[in-house]
């Protein structure tokens, strides 16, 4: 049986303009290296053979847990989730983060729309699939092809109801190909501004407060996954004590 495995992960890019909090990255190259291993070992870079007189490289990253593709924990959303202390990235089951995978496209959403339970559902008859429990539904809206520009922010998100709805169905991780789960932040700041409800503000996150939910952020290339459903995904986040998300290499697999 032939594997093939699509990278669904955007690389996390040094003063990226579509990040609000970009990432620095320090590079130390191998020169660098050979001096440090003089200090190291006492020994003159000339004298590395192997390496022609050049040492190790490595990279200091200052970033946020939520910078690039990332797993968001509970505990982003409210201390307490379902009565109960909420999970830090650290201690989310493994056994959500592997599942079969199932896409849906919403790319005819405006910027700044609602995606529904109407929505979900009217693309969910279309492909003729119904969600069970542990599927991790991906929703596409296109605003990966926008990574790297300011314009990456103009994306829709999803409705608190709708969020509800796919936790509703067994759902515990779902993701997007967009920087936020919700509607983009002017969007969210423009209704509260107008109607001071704070309702307007971050509800389809705070929707996991009432029922546990994990979501990824910032995913790139569902358009390449060759089928709606029918494939797996890997989503295992980095392990970082009491965090509120944790980077994500995440891949679809595809077996034919």
């Amino acid at each position: 049986m032939a594997t093939k495995i699509i990278d669904l992960s955007e690389t996390i890019v040094p003063n990226s303009p579509s990040e609000p909090w970009p990432a620095k990255i320090t590079y130390l190259d191998h020169r660098y290296g050979a001096q440090e291993m003089r200090e190291r070992f006492g020994v003159d870079p000339k004298d590395l053979v192997y390496s022609k007189g050049l040492g190790w490289s490595y990279e200091f990253l200052e970033a946020m847990t939520h910078t690039g593709t990332h797993l968001d924990a509970p505990w982003h959303f409210h201390p307490v989730v379902e009565g109960r202390l909420a999970k830090t990235i650290d201690e989310i089951p493994l056994e959500w983060c592997f599942s079969d995978g199932v896409v849906l496209d919403m790319r005819h959403k405006k910027p700044g729309e609602f995606i529904t339970i109407e929505d979900l559902k009217a693309e969910l008859e279309r492909i003729n699939y119904q969600i069970k429990p542990f599927d991790i539904v991906l929703i596409m809206t296109g605003a990966d092809k926008r990574m790297g520009t300011k314009e990456y922010f103009l994306q829709p998100g999803m409705s608190r109801e709708a969020t509800l709805w796919l936790i509703d169905q067994g759902v515990k991780i779902t993701g997007i190909d967009a920087y936020t789960w919700d509607r983009p932040f002017s969007s969210m700041a423009k209704d509260y501004q107008e109607t001071k409800d704070g309702s307007c503000i971050w509800p389809a996150h705070f929707a996991a407060i009432e029922k546990e939910n994990c979501h990824i952020e910032k995913l790139a290339n569902l358009d390449k996954i060759p089928r709606p459903f029918g494939f797996k995904v890997a989503v295992f986040p980095i392990k970082i004590f009491k965090a509120s998300a944790g980077w994500v290499r995440a891949v679809a697999i595809i077996e034919d």
